[in-house]
């Protein structure tokens, strides 16, 4: 019973330290980026927040109508 107890606690010890070793190594992999990096990124969040207002405006814009004529003006 012992022989089954030994892989599990192996397993047990082993997970965190590759987990570990996994986190330090993309640690030292990632840069901080630079400013003509970073614009793009704020540039592509920016457009994405005004594409899906936009679409959502319009989407309450045509459903209002529509609901209106289903409810009849309840």
């Amino acid at each position: 019973m012992e022989k089954t107890a030994a892989p599990a606690a192996n397993i047990v010890v082993e997970a965190p330290k590759q987990l570990a070793k996994d986190a330090e190594w993309l640690l030292r992999r990632c840069t901080k980026p630079n400013q003509k990096e970073y614009l793009k990124i704020v540039q592509a969040v920016l457009m994405g927040f005004l594409v899906m207002g936009f679409v959502g405006y319009f989407t309450k814009l045509i459903h209002i109508p529509i609901n209106n004529i289903i409810v009849g003006g309840a």
